[in-house]
C-alpha cells in the first residue's frame, strides 16, 4: 500500500507490541481493495501530521485475518484507533483528509 516508514505493516506477533502503549491507528486493508488504494496517501499524510503524537500502522486482512476476526472487521477500509491497548472508536469507509483528521485530533 505505502512505503512510509511511519506506516508500519503490522503482523499478529508485532501487532500487540504496537498497540499496547499510546495513541494507535491501525489501518486494516487489502491490496485489492480500491477504496483503501485510495485512503493510503492521506493515511501518509497523516502520519507525518501526527507524527510522535499518533503510531500508524497497517494489517493486511488477507494475511491476518485473525486481526481482522478479533477487530469485527467485515468491511475495509476499516480504521481502528486504540489508546493503551484499548479500542477508542472504530470507523470504516474512505473520507476526506480532513475529516480524518478531525477523527484524530479528538482522541489526542
Amino acid at each position: 500500500m505505502t512505503n512510509n516508514d511511519k506506516v508500519a505493516e503490522l503482523s499478529t506477533e508485532k501487532f500487540n507490541e504496537i498497540i499496547k502503549e499510546g495513541i494507535v491507528l491501525i489501518d486494516f486493508f487489502a491490496d485489492w481493495c480500491m477504496p483503501c488504494i485510495m485512503m493510503a496517501p492521506i493515511i501518509d499524510e497523516l502520519s507525518e501530521k501526527f507524527n510522535g503524537k499518533i503510531k500508524f500502522g497497517k494489517v493486511n486482512i488477507d494475511e491476518n485475518s485473525e486481526l481482522a476476526q478479533k477487530y469485527n472487521v467485515v468491511s475495509i477500509p476499516n480504521f481502528v484507533l486504540l489508546k493503551d491497548g484499548k479500542v477508542i472508536e472504530q470507523f470504516m469507509g474512505a473520507m476526506s483528509a480532513e475529516n480524518f483528521e478531525e477523527k484524530l485530533k479528538k482522541a489526542l
